[in-house]
């Protein structure tokens, strides 16, 4: 029979390995359950902010990521081929004075490598989790590949997750859905400006906002906020949406574009008995702005001593684990207005509307709004 296990996270991408890694490096015997056979190698989440740059060096990521990753220092806000604002992360996040940008698998991938150093053969790719009953002392798993018994399960398995319905936790709507576009495709700022400019763009454009993120490689994100899911929609529409709002021709694409929909939820408590819900399995925050991987990021930081206290004083369990489900759903909550916030300012603007809007970005792009500000987008208060 299979040894019974402190922990065992339902999910291997990026929030369930840091977890694992975290854990592992604090001595917890945890083993991740991932369904995928093979890594999805579609680039989604990019931004990695100064937070979660803390808990990759902890964990013995940081170098390998840096090496890799592109540094954005500065960020600056245009419409109408004018320059509304900028902001600066050097004095909001002293020690790390910028956000990493990698794509999501590469992120992934180190998380793997580093999780199988620390506990060899314990990432199972091609097992999916059919039941979880919590037993009260443990709770059973029931697998396509047999049972697997923990001290406690962790739901990072997504928006759909299989763990947060088997602990019969609900969700609750918080605002609008939006649609958005998005690509990737040959960097022509490099060029224009040299390899060490390396800053963020946003549009705040009439018809929408664009914004445009570097990669490495050479290579540029574009996102662009749509009028209706556009499945459909190719580089070459994206390029053209592009141009059309900002005047900027972007050059040749880097694989295809793709849609998609940006809606934002919370689940009603991130806890029961020996069920614990982290990221996408806990909150759904827009990906504008780059909070949600790092934010599921930040439910581990906040999860792994609990745990740690959890396991080594069982009957101080409950209270820790609440402290945790409550501290955390605040921070998803004040991530949610703040991810509401950036989507507001981004729908179409025209006339009285949209000056006002031009008017409250360069407010907040000069002291002493700005430093407020710059912290708020590298998530120094969540």
């Amino acid at each position: 029979m299979r040894p019974v296990r402190d922990v065992v996270i339902v999910g291997g991408g990026p929030v369930g390995t840091m977890l694992a890694c975290v854990l592992a490096v604090g001595g917890i015997d945890v083993e991740v359950l991932e369904q995928r056979e093979q890594p999805s190698l579609r680039s989604r989440a990019i931004g990695i902010h100064p937070p979660s740059l803390a808990t990759l060096a902890g964990i013995g990521v940081l170098d390998a990521l840096l090496e890799r990753a592109v540094r954005i220092g500065a960020g600056e806000v245009r419409c109408d081929g004018r320059r509304l604002g900028q902001l600066s992360f050097e004095r909001a996040a002293p020690r790390y004075p910028f956000v990493a940008a990698l794509p999501q698998y590469e992120t992934e991938a180190l998380l793997r490598q580093r999780f199988e150093q620390l506990r060899p053969g314990r990432y199972r790719s091609g097992v999916t989790v059919t039941a979880v009953r919590d037993g009260g002392a443990a709770v059973l798993l029931s697998t396509d590949a047999g049972q697997v018994e923990a001290r406690y399960v962790i739901g990072a398995d997504g928006a759909r997750s299989v763990v947060r319905h088997a602990a019969g936790i609900t969700w609750q709507q918080l605002g609008r859905r939006e649609t958005y576009l998005m690509g990737d495709f040959i960097d022509t700022a490099l060029a224009d400006t040299g390899p060490g400019a390396s800053r963020a763009v946003l549009y705040f454009e009439r018809g929408g906002v664009v914004e445009s993120f570097p990669l490495p490689g050479g290579r540029r994100r574009w996102v662009a906020m749509t009028d209706f899911l556009a499945t459909d929609a190719g580089s070459a529409d994206l390029a053209a949406l592009i141009r059309h709002r900002t005047g900027v021709r972007v050059a040749e694409p880097v694989g295809e574009a793709s849609a998609f929909a940006v809606q934002q939820r919370l689940a009603g408590r991130m806890h029961a008995g020996r069920i614990v819900l982290v990221g996408d399995a806990a909150h759904q925050i827009s990906p504008i702005g780059g909070q949600g991987m790092n934010l599921g990021w930040l439910d581990a930081v906040a999860l792994a001593p609990a745990l740690q206290r959890a396991l080594l004083v069982p009957s101080q369990a409950a209270s820790v684990l609440a402290g945790y489900d409550r501290t955390r759903r605040n921070a998803a909550r004040r991530a949610a207005v703040q991810a509401g916030f950036n989507m507001n300012m981004g729908r179409p603007a025209h006339g009285v509307r949209l000056g006002a809007r031009n008017a409250l970005v360069r407010a907040l792009t000069l002291p002493p709004a700005n430093e407020l500000i710059a912290r708020a987008f590298t998530m120094r208060w969540l």
